[in-house]
């Protein structure tokens, strides 16, 4: 089954408590991809990597691959790399592409297009999205563990477990903090929740968690980016939704 990657326009709609909502308008879709969970810009060599995860997204069965997409929408190698699981998250430092695949951390050299590193995240069990700092430590969440993975120069290992993480997915490296968009608390079968998440913030140096904003759930967050402009663009999977979260939303502890 061929799945489309569409490039939307985005129309803000409403303001509510410093979130907007917006709508979608698609303006080109590419067909080719398998399941494709997460696109990424490369600035330099002026490419977009798109990873597949082609199956079911917890199967270890190497048929996840890493695609390159142009900026013009056209599909440049849909077979980048190969011999991946069910590939999700990314995220760039330097010339090494770091992608999670369900328990395991990958890094790619993008220049030869060739698997760099693997290390195994003991415990993991849904690897999701990555960030990394300015000293280029890369970390990586655990959706169904509620953990935060590190890696810190050839070491992988468990950076935070808790509770207070609502089933993390987003994540983006601010300053001196780690923000997270979590999925929400007390995830069901369905992979509904029956609290939706909203923004936290993890300190980077005491690990300690904070709300950031209201703390009024806003759904069940995934992607996490920032719109240059001092928000935060965010995505609800469930509702299918795009929010931008205004910059007042400041943590609770500021």
């Amino acid at each position: 089954m061929k799945t489309p990657v569409s490039i939307l326009g985005i129309i803000p709609l409403t303001l509510l408590f410093s979130t907007f909502a917006w709508s979608a308008t698609e303006l080109r879709s590419t067909d080719g991809f398998k399941n494709p969970e997460s696109a990424l810009f490369d600035e330099t060599r002026n490419i977009i990597y798109v990873s597949n995860v082609d199956g079911e997204p917890t199967n270890k069965d190497g048929a996840g691959h890493i695609s390159l997409l142009t900026t013009g929408g056209q599909l440049h190698d849909l077979t980048w790399v190969t011999g991946l699981n069910a590939p999700k998250g990314l995220v760039q430092h330097g010339n090494l592409l770091f992608v999670s695949d369900i328990d395991q951390l990958v890094s790619i050299d993008v220049d030869s297009g060739k698997v760099a590193g693997t290390w195994d995240a003991e415990g993991a069990k849904f690897l999701n999205d990555l960030a990394v700092d300015d000293s280029g430590q890369v970390y990586v969440s655990d959706m169904l563990t509620s953990s935060i993975y590190r890696l810190s120069g050839d070491t992988l290992s468990l950076w935070l477990q808790d509770e207070a993480l609502q089933h993390p997915n987003g994540l983006q490296v601010d300053n001196n903090r780690l923000l997270v968009a979590p999925w929400g608390k007390d995830l069901q079968d369905d992979f509904s929740t029956k609290v939706p998440g909203h923004l936290i913030a993890v300190d980077l140096a005491s690990k300690s968690i904070s709300t950031v904003g209201s703390g009024e759930p806003v759904g069940n967050l995934d992607g996490l980016e920032s719109d240059g402009e001092g928000n935060w663009l965010v995505t609800d999977w469930m509702a299918g939704a795009l929010y931008r979260i205004d910059s007042r939303w400041l943590s609770e502890n500021e």
